[in-house]
C-alpha cells in the first residue's frame, strides 16, 4: 500500500512537470512573454480577491464567536473595569481591522491592471495627511487616557484598614507574609538575605551573625595583606583593599538596622515577631480591600492572578504594590463553574528560568470568619523559630523577650 502511494505521488510530480513544459511550449508558439498577463487573468485575480475577502472575514467572525470569550470569570471589584477596558480595545481594533482589510481587497478588485488605464500620481495631499494622522492620534489618546484612569484607580493608595500582605518571589517559589496583631510588618532587608534565610527578616541574632561573618572576612583579608605584598601584583592589593572598604560599608548598613523603629516605637524584631509566614497556599477574605506588597530576591518575576485581573512585576530591591478586593469566594466560584477541583492561582508571568512553568501558589478566598479561623492556626515568626531551631538562652529585646538561638541562626 505504501509503495502504491509513493508511485502515485511520483507520477503526479512527473505529470505536473510535463504540463509545465507544455505550457512553456504553448507560450513560445504564441510568442507571449512569461511576464505578460492577460486581461482575463487580471479579471479573475480581481474577482478572487473579493472571494478571499468573504472567506477571510467569515473565518475571523467564526473565531470571534468560538473563542471571543477568552477571559476567565472576574472575581475582583476592579475586574469589571479591566474587562470593560479590554472590550473597548478589542472593539476599536476590530473596526480598524475590517475597514482597512475591506479597502485593501476592494481596491485590489476595482483597480486591477488594464493597459488603457493610467494611475494618477500625486506627491502630497494635506487632507489625507490630516485623516491618517488625526484619527489614529485621537484613538490612541483615548485608549491611553482611559487606560491610565483605570490603572490609577487600581494602584492608588489602599485604605487605612486594608489588609496588607507581602508576597516574596524567588526562583521558583512564592512565600507570603501576614503582619501580626500590631498590623506592622517586621523589617526585611537585603543585607540579611543568605542561602538559608531568604526573606531577609531582621532579628538581633541575625544582625550579630552577619556582623561576625563580615568581621571574620575583613580579618582574613587583613591577615593576607600583613603577610607581605611585595611579590604580589599591585592590582590584587588594591582589589583586596577595595573589598575591605565594601565589607565595612556593608557592616555599617547592618548596624543601622539596630536603630530602626518599625512603628509605635517598636524595634524591627518586636514588629516582626508575630508576623505569619506561609507557603504552598494563602488565604484572603472576600469583600475586603487587600494591598499586596511584592518583593523579589533574584530576578524580575510577575505576580499574575488571572481571575482577579491582577498583575504586577516583582523587582529585586524595589517593592511594588497593587490593591484589589475579591468578590467571589473559592466555594462560590466552584459552584458557579460546576468544578469542585477549581482553585484560584498566583502564577509567575515572566520567563524567570528553567522551572518558571512550575512557579505558582494556590489562593483561597474565604468569608471573614473562615479567614480569621485559618489565620489563627498559622504559626507566628517567633513560634516557628522556637519549633524549628535549637533553643538557647532567653535574651531581652525592648519590652519583650526573644529566643537567642544556640547557633545564632534565625529566619
Amino acid at each position: 500500500m505504501k509503495l502504491l502511494i509513493l508511485l502515485v505521488i511520483v507520477l503526479g510530480i512527473i505529470a505536473i512537470a510535463q504540463l509545465a513544459k507544455v505550457s512553456e511550449l504553448t507560450r513560445s508558439l504564441r510568442q507571449v512573454r512569461e511576464e505578460d498577463i492577460s486581461l482575463a487573468d487580471n479579471k479573475m485575480n480581481a474577482f478572487l480577491m473579493l472571494v478571499w475577502m468573504v472567506v477571510f472575514f467569515g473565518s475571523t467572525i467564526y473565531l470571534y464567536v468560538v473563542y471571543g470569550d477568552y477571559l476567565p470569570d472576574s472575581a475582583s471589584e476592579h475586574g469589571a473595569a479591566v474587562d470593560r477596558l479590554m472590550d473597548i480595545n478589542i472593539i476599536m481594533i476590530t473596526i480598524v481591522f475590517f475597514v482597512v482589510n475591506f479597502l485593501l481587497f476592494y481596491f485590489s478588485f476595482k483597480y486591477y491592471y488594464r493597459k488603457e488605464r493610467k494611475a494618477r500620481f500625486f506627491y502630497h495631499d494635506n487632507r489625507l495627511e490630516m485623516v491618517w494622522t488625526l484619527i489614529p492620534g485621537i484613538s490612541m489618546s483615548f485608549i491611553i487616557v482611559y487606560g491610565l484612569i483605570t490603572w490609577n484607580k487600581m494602584t492608588s493608595p489602599a485604605a487605612a484598614d486594608a489588609l496588607r500582605i507581602e508576597v516574596y518571589s524567588k526562583q521558583f517559589d512564592w512565600t507570603v507574609r501576614y503582619p501580626g496583631d500590631n498590623n506592622v510588618f517586621g523589617t526585611a532587608d537585603f543585607n540579611m538575605i543568605s542561602s538559608d534565610k531568604t526573606l531577609g527578616l531582621v532579628t538581633p541574632e541575625r544582625i550579630t551573625l552577619q556582623i561576625d561573618t563580615i568581621d571574620g572576612e575583613i580579618a582574613a583579608i587583613k591577615q593576607k595583606l600583613s603577610e607581605g605584598t611585595e611579590l604580589l601584583p599591585e592590582s590584587w592589593v588594591e582589589s583586596m583593599e577595595d573589598k575591605i572598604y565594601r565589607l565595612q560599608r556593608h557592616k555599617q548598613r547592618i548596624l543601622d538596622l539596630k536603630e530602626f523603629k518599625a512603628g509605635d516605637n517598636l524595634s524591627t524584631w518586636e514588629a516582626g515577631a508575630d508576623d505569619r509566614i506561609v507557603k504552598g497556599e494563602f488565604h484572603i477574605p472576600v469583600n475586603r480591600e487587600i494591598e499586596f506588597v511584592f518583593r523579589s530576591q533574584d530576578v524580575i518575576h510577575s505576580a499574575y492572578m488571572p481571575h482577579f485581573r491582577t498583575q504586577m512585576n516583582t523587582v529585586p530591591g524595589v517593592p511594588t504594590r497593587f490593591k484589589m478586593t475579591p468578590t467571589i469566594t473559592t466555594k462560590e466560584m466552584r459552584e458557579k463553574l460546576g468544578d469542585d477541583s477549581f482553585d484560584y492561582l498566583m502564577l509567575c508571568n515572566k520567563v524567570c528560568g528553567v522551572a518558571h512553568f512550575n512557579m505558582q501558589i494556590k489562593i483561597v478566598v474565604d468569608d471573614e470568619a473562615n479567614y480569621n479561623a485559618w489565620l489563627k492556626k498559622q504559626k507566628t515568626f517567633v513560634a516557628q523559630i522556637e519549633e524549628d531551631e535549637p533553643k538557647g538562652a532567653v535574651v531581652p529585646s525592648g519590652n519583650s523577650t526573644v529566643i537567642a538561638l544556640a547557633d545564632g541562626r534565625s529566619m
